[in-house]
């Protein structure tokens, strides 16, 4: 009887160094594939350009491939116990590295199941996340962009979304990454906030800019990301020009837009009470959710309802009356908004929002009730926080700061050894411009 040999991929660049350790392994048995899911993938990596279904149609028919089956976990062991391989094969560039730990619970595993594990060199000068960062560097397709947030929905707890109101920002949240406890940790999207838009203009938020003069700006970051953006739609406008705004969007590869149930004249929801805050009629709102979702050219775009009950001083109860309501109308997520400090109103519509609902995504945007980590929220049953104005924030003071240093000192001396960074690193940072 031939022998199993258990080999993880991710299989999204199929290059010579992933056919040689396949052609090895089938010296020992027969080859499963253990095929990273987006699940197993997300919270470790970004996801891979094509989703699990279009991998596993290109791994099953490579040569020397008897079988493909899920791995749905980062860790190789729940699968070498479910499936118990006589051998697991790796390449040997997880001597070193944040995948060390895993390469010593697979050798404890196999060596207690009675398996062995096989090492290949690694073939010189090509690796899987080399030639990622090259396809990165060709940008991506509205289509492809299009899709990712629903899969990232998908695939991960909850999704990390952060503010960017320019190119540079997009630049910024596209490549800022960290590892934490040998994890890796990185924003998977873009939020592109009316009141940044406007306040980098040096306008009120008040829907004073226009969408042709937003989307121009929005242009500098589409054409240096490929990660998700979703786009604050304020109220939406008129009912009649909100299904333009969809085809827009959703041309120019959008994941998603949200507009909020109110009426009038925009006043920022954080003013809560303080400013008047008037709700759209629930009949409406539905109604403007209708027509953008019936605009819709795929299935892919997303039109989340933003509910301002809470800011406008109104029970929990009113809130998750519309927010079902909107969901019954097409909406394919709802946001729930809250000024309050402690979340507790926020953390009360989630908890009882999922004991009728357990799919509709929920985003929260946690700018006042910032205690509470990534991790708390997923359980109140959180997919999606939003960091919805911290890059211009944090930047305005930065600038302040080196401007009065300029004043002050008479000279730029002080300034640039304390609150700038290197010209060199600047222009390293910008695509096309880094030093031969």
């Amino acid at each position: 009887m031939a022998k199993t040999v258990y080999l993880g991929m991710i299989a999204d660049i199929m290059h010579p160094g992933l056919i040689n350790i396949i052609t090895e392994g089938a010296k020992y048995g027969n080859v499963m594939i253990g095929l990273f899911t987006d699940k197993a993938i997300a919270t470790h990596k970004r996801l891979p350009y094509l989703n699990y279904e279009q991998r596993k149609n290109v791994v099953e028919h490579i040569n020397g491939v008897s079988e493909v089956v899920p791995q749905d976990d980062w860790s190789y062991v729940p699968n070498l116990k479910k499936y118990k391989p006589d051998y697991i094969i790796h390449g040997d560039d997880w001597k070193e590295g944040p995948d060390k730990y895993i390469r010593e619970e697979v050798f404890a595993l196999m060596k207690q199941q009675g398996g062995e594990v096989i090492e290949i060199p690694y073939t010189q000068g090509i690796t899987s996340s080399g030639l990622a960062k090259e396809l990165e560097s060709l940008g991506t397709t509205p289509q492809a962009r299009l899709k990712s947030l629903r899969r990232l929905i998908s695939a991960k707890p909850i999704v990390r979304i952060l503010e960017s109101h320019c190119g540079l920002t997009g630049l910024i949240v596209e490549h800022t990454s960290i590892e934490v406890d040998n994890v890796h940790k990185e924003f998977d999207g873009m939020w592109s906030s009316s009141l940044t838009d406007s306040t980098s203009k040096g306008k009120p938020d008040i829907e004073a800019v226009d969408l042709t003069t937003r989307l121009h700006d929005l242009n500098d970051t589409l054409e240096v990301t490929t990660k998700p953006i979703i786009y604050d739609g304020d109220t939406g406008g008129k009912t009649e020009h909100f299904a333009f705004t969809v085809r827009t969007l959703e041309r120019l590869g959008i994941s998603a837009v949200i507009i909020e149930d109110k009426v009038g004249l925009k006043q920022n929801s954080l003013f809560g009470t303080d400013a008047v805050q008037t709700q759209d009629t629930i009949e409406n709102f539905c109604h403007k959710i209708q027509v953008g979702k019936a605009s819709q050219v795929t299935n892919d775009f997303m039109i989340i309802a933003r509910i301002e009950s809470l800011i406008a001083g109104k029970p929990v109860d009113d809130a998750l009356e519309r927010a079902f309501a909107y969901v019954e109308a097409g909406a394919d997520g709802v946001m729930i908004h809250s000024k309050n400090k402690d979340g507790m109103d926020v953390k009360e519509f989630c908890t009882r929002f999922r004991m009728k609902d357990a799919h509709t995504p929920i985003v929260v945007v946690p700018t006042t009730y910032n205690q509470y980590t990534e991790e708390e929220l997923a359980t109140w049953g959180v997919n999606i926080v939003i960091y919805a104005n911290h890059m211009l924030r944090s930047a305005y003071p930065a600038m302040v700061h080196c401007a009065e240093s300029i004043l002050k000192h008479s000279r730029s001396l002080e300034a640039s050894n304390e609150y700038c960074m290197p010209i060199k690193e600047i222009l390293n940072l910008i695509p096309g411009t880094k030093q031969k």
